[in-house]
């Protein structure tokens, strides 16, 4: 049952959100959280996969929501050669989201939020500029449930962020076309790897990933460019490279978006209003990730707005995005200047990328010296690679 008021109102359930939730909760305020979907973690959108330290400050790892082990990264020449930099633990997890996301639910849960599906938000209650709740449809009626704070965890191109007055717009040219499928009959994939395949004639302007799932399953999927996608379909580039690798697969599930590998939103903010997640644009530009960095914005976003309420002092919302760039959003300044370095690379330089790698002892290579490596001709960016990497 519904009450007529929180202290806080989160729209969307998916990572960002019930950690936001959780850690709003966890102070003692009183949290809701709304999801439009019958089902926490339905439909998953996203390759799954994550770094185990993005995973372990929120929740303990679990083989029942883990589907593979990461221990390996496969990188793919256009020429078709593989170097590969192996690490000598566990790094990394491909989840089975569904389960994931339910988990995130039951800890926000357990903190003192309640979840509660099939709840479409249509707008929001505002007066003047201050958000004060939102307008929903929930089994068939029109509700309104006020709130001191709504926090908009929306995905991309936030309906919240945008009916608080937030610029939430993103251009093409700032979104990767995506196109996914988990497959299955999947041979020649080691269960610990993750191949990124790089040049354009598997991806332009991106990558073609494979991420395995065990049991000869994978998700392989494809971004490219939003300048690149309006040529070309990124589905005609999959259907290519799979029946290229894997003509005898079978698809079991396919998704198609968009994932903004833009900067973070100058606002993420305002009276009585926070966004997290992809709505605030907190995915890594490098990779397109938001899983990990969804959780931190929440986690931020979710402890400020619970002293705000705490102290009734809501103008410690002004601090959130400061608090996010001191946590992630710098690091994601310069996951971008890379990415203008990585993909903005020829096929040629690819092959002698991978070449140069390939002499490097299998035991010496590390991802920082995979970008020193490929940005050799860009002096500038290698320091910005040693500000993120152990080289």
């Amino acid at each position: 049952m519904l009450k007529k008021e929180y202290d806080i109102i989160v729209v969307g359930a998916g990572p960002a959100g019930t950690v936001a939730a959780r850690y709003a909760a966890m102070q003692g305020v009183d949290v809701l959280v709304l999801e439009k979907d019958r089902d926490v973690g339905y439909p998953v959108r996203c390759a799954e996969a994550i770094s185990k330290r993005n995973v372990v400050q929120f929740i303990e790892p679990n083989d029942k929501w883990i589907a593979a082990k990461i221990n390996k990264y496969a990188f793919i020449s256009p020429n078709g050669k593989e170097v590969v930099i192996e690490f000598d633990e566990e790094n990394g997890y491909v989840l089975e989201r569904r389960i994931f996301d339910y988990e995130l639910g039951k800890l926000a849960t357990e903190a003192g939020a309640h979840i509660q599906t099939r709840v479409y938000v249509n707008g929001l209650i505002l007066e003047g500029e201050k958000v004060c709740g939102v307008k929903a449809e929930y089994q068939g009626e029109q509700i309104e449930i006020r709130s001191k704070i709504v926090i908009g965890a929306d995905g991309v191109e936030s309906r919240v962020g945008r009916w608080a007055g937030i610029k939430t717009h993103i251009d093409f040219r700032e979104m990767e076309a995506c196109f996914q499928v988990t497959a299955t009959n999947i041979n020649n994939v080691d269960s610990h790897t993750l191949y990124f395949y790089l040049g354009s004639n598997y991806a332009p302007g991106g990558y073609f990933w494979v991420f395995p799932k065990g049991d000869k399953t994978a998700n392989i999927g494809l971004g490219v460019s939003g300048d690149t996608g309006k040529k070309r379909s990124a589905l005609s580039y999959l259907n290519e490279n799979m029946e290229r690798f894997y003509p005898n697969a079978s698809v079991l599930t396919q998704v198609a978006g968009g994932v903004p590998c833009a900067l973070t939103l100058e606002r993420i903010s305002g009276d009585g209003i926070m966004l997290v997640g992809d709505a605030a644009r907190q995915v890594n530009p490098l990779t397109g990730g938001g899983i990990g960095s969804g959780m931190i914005g929440g986690k931020v976003a979710g402890e400020i707005a619970g002293k705000a309420i705490k102290s009734n002092n809501l103008k410690l919302i002004d601090k959130y995005r400061d608090k996010w760039m001191k946590e992630r959003g710098k690091s994601h300044l310069i996951f971008d200047r890379l990415k203008e370095g990585i993909f903005n690379l020829s096929d040629e330089e690819f092959n002698d990328i991978i070449e140069k790698l390939l002499r490097i002892p299998k035991e010496k290579r590390t991802l920082g010296k995979f970008f020193v490596t490929a940005l050799a001709k860009k002096p500038s960016l290698i320091i910005d690679v040693a500000k993120v990497y152990v080289v």
